[in-house]
């Protein structure tokens, strides 16, 4: 059954459908399964609470409340959690035809790319963490979008050296944000590498949905509500996502996309080079060059589509407790940032602090219960001194090396636990000092954050993961619409000036060929053996935010690992952390959060506001999602604040 609440206010309000959301929320005692009730969607098991109101102008890409009460999944051997219902189901099919990870990364990355445009699609990147059984080896593959060729560091700044205005309408919408899109090269890489499955059949899936249609969920309406004015500017993007009048699509109107289908159906037969060469590469270059709507040209080429390349890096991995941390390296910062911080909390009896009303079978316990100002404080100070580190140094590596060319640097012992003294229990930092590494040739420059973001989490019956965070920067990226998919934003991830106020370079500063600094970090955990080894794989995670997807995956990974939480209480938990900067954040869509008057009458807030935090209640719209092993099969949670949902083999 559906039911349909308006929240928020004014042009932003979103329809939000509960029934859907609460697809495959199973109780721990229950198994799931890949079935599907008869209008397509997958089977529930009850219907959570109604989600709360939130302001939804706060985010590029609109918060949507939160769904109460949601319980853990219990799978057989192979589970799948994604963004978005329909996506989970299908790629849960895949692993139940014989299927591999890799496969399914590519039926959920082409069904998402229908289903939540504003928050991936072909036209953007990606980072894939992925772990081989048969081998016990993990990769890191790297699809992160490239600058063009004839990109200077001005690019995003000015029109040309002689011509000082600003790109049009802004850097974002116009074709200057847009990067080389990596995510089908990286995919076709792992798939070559994992795959078991033929490369052509996995686009099926896509091509079936979008030839027959779909309805366009409560999020995406929202979202499309939300950017309506610059979706209006392109002419393609107008015609798909918006009535002839202009206003936008609603919720339950159903889409059909035949321009996708067919550029999935040439991908499918010819590989990625469809993609990159010929007539789609082409309309990506015609695209991004285009004036129409008064937008400024980019200078994507074909060369530089023809050149990608997709990299293979060294996963970044660190002890935790009694665990391993892998997560993904420099371009993006998320696997480094994460392990700092873990690091930095390792010298802090945590597991001391647990949230209180955990206990039982309450909605606040299943919603994660409720931290404690301690433990806030204490894993937002961690946060702010890793965040330090992370804005100074952490960059494209192939361009800006790190200190002591390696991630090791930032992440030793030793140095963690210097940075672990300057923590004060009851009194915040404020904004942190990085490191020092001594004289390095680069400045303080953080990123805007990306909000257009997705994340995927699938194990298979063969003992495979993937860890795969997908994105087109902003939501629906930089509007530009071509040959069904949206293509990204993603240079604006680099720092808007290349030089710092004494005149020295950013790392991250924008260069022809390079990879703009991320925060995404997708995560697996293995056990640690009594002599210190790898053991087996035991949690698999990872979440959308921008720069907040670090805080996000800390909280998660501190709270299935020090405070024993199942997966689902983990991703529910209360969002907070803090970037380097006073603020300390405390997720107010969170029914634990008494958000009214800035927050001012709640217990947490009010604590936090003692210690110095400035705290703020904005509602977060983490997209988490956790699969945790449980003997032979899989526990799993979905972000109660997303249309996310866990689909597996039975018990």
């Amino acid at each position: 059954m559906r039911r349909l609440r308006r929240i928020g206010s004014g042009a932003a309000a979103l329809l939000l459908l509960v029934g859907l959301l609460t697809a495959c929320s199973s109780s721990t005692n229950q198994s799931a399964s890949c079935t599907v009730s008869p209008n397509g969607t997958p089977v529930t098991s009850g219907v959570p609470a109604e989600p709360s109101s939130t302001n939804l102008a706060l985010h590029p890409e609109v918060a949507t409340g939160y769904r109460t009460g949601m319980t853990a999944v219990r799978t057989g051997d192979f589970a799948v959690s994604t963004a978005n219902p329909v996506a989970t189901e299908a790629a849960c099919r895949v692993l139940r035809d014989g299927g591999t990870a890799a496969d399914a990364l590519i039926v959920a990355q082409t069904v998402l790319n229908l289903v939540e445009p504003q928050a991936t699609g072909i036209g953007g990147g990606a980072f894939l963490m992925y772990y081989d059984a048969a081998g016990k080896t993990v990769d890191a593959y790297d699809g992160r979008e490239t600058a063009p060729a004839a990109a200077t560091e001005d690019y995003l700044r000015y029109i040309s050296a002689a011509d000082h205005t600003v790109p049009q309408p802004n850097a974002r919408a116009s074709g200057r944000s847009i990067g080389t899109p990596g995510v089908l090269r990286m995919l076709e890489l792992a798939h070559n590498e994992h795959g078991k499955q033929a490369w052509k059949d996995l686009f099926a899936p896509a091509i079936n949905l979008a030839d027959q249609g779909f309805e366009i969920s409560p999020r995406m309406a929202g979202q499309i509500s939300d950017s309506k004015t610059d979706l209006a500017r392109d002419a393609n993007a107008r015609a798909y996502f918006l009535q002839p009048d202009g206003s936008p699509k609603p919720s339950g109107t159903t889409l059909t996309n035949p321009a996708f289908a067919k550029t999935l159906s040439a991908i499918a037969s010819d590989g990625a080079n469809a993609f990159y060469t010929g007539a789609i590469a082409a309309d990506i270059v015609d695209t991004a060059a285009t004036t129409s709507g008064g937008r400024t040209p980019g200078l994507l080429s074909l060369a530089d589509l023809q050149s990608y390349q997709a990299k293979k890096r060294t996963a970044v991995c660190s002890p935790y407790r009694a665990h391993e941390i892998c997560g993904m390296p420099n371009p993006s910062s998320g696997g480094i940032t994460v392990e700092a911080a873990l690091g930095i909390l390792s010298n802090f009896d945590l597991a001391s602090m647990k949230p209180t009303d955990l206990g039982g079978d309450s909605d606040t316990a299943r919603d994660g219960g409720k931290p404690t100002a301690e433990a806030v404080h204490l894993i937002a100070e961690a946060e702010r001194l890793a965040y330090a580190d992370r804005d100074k140094y952490i960059a494209d590596s192939d361009f800006v090396p790190l200190p002591g060319n390696s991630p090791q640097a930032l992440l030793d012992p030793n140095y963690l636990k210097q940075r672990a003294a300057l923590i004060d229990p009851t009194k915040s930092l404020g904004t942190a000092k990085p490191g020092d590494f001594g004289p390095v040739p680069v400045g303080d420059g953080p990123q805007q954050p990306e909000h257009g973001t997705s994340h995927i989490s699938i194990v298979d019956k063969y003992g495979n993961a993937a860890s795969m965070t997908t994105t087109v920067e902003s939501a629906f990226g930089s509007f530009h619409f071509v040959d069904g998919f949206i293509l990204n934003n993603q240079l604006t991830d680099f720092s808007a000036e290349p030089v710092d106020k004494d005149g020295t370079p950013v790392a991250n500063r924008l260069d022809p060929g390079k990879r703009p600094r991320s925060s995404m970090a997708p995560t697996l955990v293995f056990d640690r053996n009594p002599d210190g080894t790898r053991g087996g794989l035991s949690y698999v995670t990872g979440s959308p935010g921008g720069a907040v997807i670090i805080q996000f995956v800390v909280k998660t990974l501190v709270g299935m690992l020090d405070w024993g939480m199942n997966p689902q209480q983990a991703v529910s938990m209360i969002d907070f952390g803090a970037a380097n900067s006073p603020t300390t954040y405390v997720g107010g869509e969170h029914p634990a959060v008494n958000a009214a008057d800035n927050g001012d009458h709640d217990p947490l807030v009010q604590k936090l506001r003692q210690y110095g935090d400035q705290v703020s209640v904005a509602p977060q719209s983490s997209g988490l999602s956790a699969l945790v092993r449980d003997g032979n099969g899989w526990i799993g949670g979905a972000d109660p604040r997303r249309e996310g949902a866990v689909l597996g083999g039975p018990r």
